[in-house]
């Protein structure tokens, strides 16, 4: 799906788009402030506990793209009907705003989405937030709490804050599993990092915590801000049955609506049918 003059071009444009919303942000100790409740006796100790179980683990890998199940056919199943899961990053920040028409347009088409949300977006957007958790059409996934690149030895990739060790790790995860949930009622299954990097101690981490680390298939290169013809040309070129596509909803200014205004028509020609990612893990 990937090519690589579209890799170069976003390592080239990172600081404006996936690692700019947190780079930018607030200084670390003032994000922190906010979530400051969160640092329980309780979370403290299991945390602690945690730690303990991975002490002796060493970080791994350190990548973008994490071995994840693919989709499969069942036996008889008609192969011209295929599946493609649109995912929408909500990140944080400076770059915290909410672009109404895309989720708009997504109900206007019944098109159902993965929506991967930070606590810093959540705090802006509480009442949004709480609309778009209360709508079936939406799947509510863990972006972080502060939207901090996850490596347990604070690695980071386009300037963007990283998480400085394991303890920090498990607050990005678990911290933002336990907001999401508390407002919501449901636990979030599925977590991704911010610029979709991670090590591979993380990975173990996030499944000891009841999540999948999903980084994506089909850059679609809103964060870059290509036009929407570019934006839907790498859409239809990576489209493949099972594919996770990675777009973000907090950028109102960037054409992803009048993507996608020109993608799902001609994914619908080509016998697509569109999937929340929870889908894929009943499937």
């Amino acid at each position: 799906m990937r090519n690589t003059t579209l890799k170069v071009t976003f390592a080239a444009a990172a600081a404006l788009c996936l690692s700019a919303p947190c780079a930018l942000a607030r200084q670390r100790g003032d994000e922190r402030n906010t979530f400051k409740s969160y640092y329980t006796a309780e979370y403290l100790a299991f945390k602690k506990r945690i730690m303990g179980e991975f002490a002796k683990t060493g970080a791994g890998r350190f990548s973008e793209f994490v071995k994840r199940v693919k989709v499969s056919r069942d036996k008889g199943e008609d192969k011209n009907q295929k599946v493609i899961a649109f995912t929408f990053d909500a990140c944080g920040g400076r770059s915290d705003g909410y672009n109404e028409r895309l989720i708009a347009y997504l109900r206007k088409e019944q098109l159902p989405a993965t929506l991967f949300i930070t606590g810093l977006w959540i705090e802006k957007h509480k009442a949004i937030f709480a609309e778009l958790a209360g709508d079936p059409l939406f799947e509510i996934e863990n972006h972080g709490l502060m939207h901090r690149l996850c490596s347990t030895e604070g690695r980071t990739k386009y300037g963007v804050h990283a998480t400085r060790d394991l303890g920090d790790v498990i607050d990005e995860m678990e911290l933002g599993a336990r907001k999401i949930s508390g407002l919501t009622g449901r636990r979030p299954i599925f977590f991704r990092s911010a610029t979709a990097y991670t090590d591979e101690l993380s990975l173990e981490v996030a499944k000891r915590l009841g999540m999948e680390v999903v980084s994506y298939d089909i850059l679609s290169g809103d964060a870059m801000r290509a036009s929407a013809k570019t934006i839907s040309r790498n859409i239809l070129k990576g489209a493949r049955h099972g594919a996770v596509v990675i777009m973000h909803f907090n950028h109102p200014e960037w054409p992803d609506v009048a993507a996608l205004e020109l993608a799902v028509p001609e994914l619908r020609k080509r016998g697509y049918n569109f999937i929340k990612l929870e889908d894929f893990a009943l499937k």
